[in-house]
């Protein structure tokens, strides 16, 4: 139980073929309808939760229906649309911003680049990462969100702590083909099985190759600490 295999290719390998077989169809859980309205359900579920995200965004998308929309609406209706969202008074001011710049800059579109994307208010790499792959059809690296972050961790994939070097990281083990899928692949393993407080290790397919798992270790390896 819970021995990784020698290399980390052969573990990103066997963890592959493993969720694959688990999870066959792995898709994005926000709803959206074309790249703007993409977009801004990224920046609402940077720590908040897909399916409230979801809720929000149903209405949402009915009252602001372009970028000239939010760029013009008044920011604290914008927030009160979006109240139930952590952190919504600084997103109702990022979407406004960054909308703004979507008309200014990019005549109305949401730009298809990963610089392009940065510059835009509340937008990192994570998010410009999934607006590319979804919207443009464009893969530059690995989406890292909490569950990523949590797992490559916790399988010895990576020992870097940052999006961004656990992204790099990634990024020389993963092969190219499989970035995109790998997020949502690790996404839908960390909802249904390897949760961050209580890990369900007895019923995980990776169990065997895990050096995190409970049922071997005393360490969690996502972040350092006890079971």
């Amino acid at each position: 139980m819970g021995t990784p295999l020698d290399t980390r290719d052969e573990q990103v390998a066997e963890t592959l073929d493993r969720l694959y077989d688990r999870y066959p169809d792995p898709e994005i859980s926000l709803d959206f309808s074309n790249r703007l309205e993409l977009l801004i359900a990224v920046i609402l579920s940077a720590q908040c939760t897909d399916e409230r995200v979801n809720g929000v965004t149903a209405s949402l998308f009915e009252t602001y229906d372009s970028a000239e929309a939010f760029a013009e609406a008044d920011e604290s209706d914008l927030a009160e649309a979006i109240s139930s969202i952590t952190y919504y008074n600084s997103k109702a001011g990022y979407i406004k911003s960054a909308c703004g710049d979507i008309v200014d800059l990019h005549g109305g579109e949401v730009p298809d680049t990963m610089s392009e994307l940065t510059d835009l208010a509340g937008v990192g790499r994570k998010t410009a990462n999934v607006v590319l792959q979804h919207g443009h059809e464009v893969v530059e690296g690995i989406v890292v969100d909490t569950h990523v972050q949590r797992i490559s961790r916790r399988l010895g994939l990576t020992e870097e702590r940052s999006p961004e070097r656990i992204e790099s990281d990634l990024m020389g083990i993963v092969p190219e083909d499989d970035w995109k899928e790998f997020t949502h692949l690790l996404i839908s393993h960390g909802r249904e099985t390897c949760t961050a407080r209580n890990p369900d290790c007895s019923d995980c397919v990776l169990e065997d190759i895990c050096p995190s798992s409970k049922l071997d270790s005393e360490i969690d390896l996502a972040d350092g600490s006890e079971w």
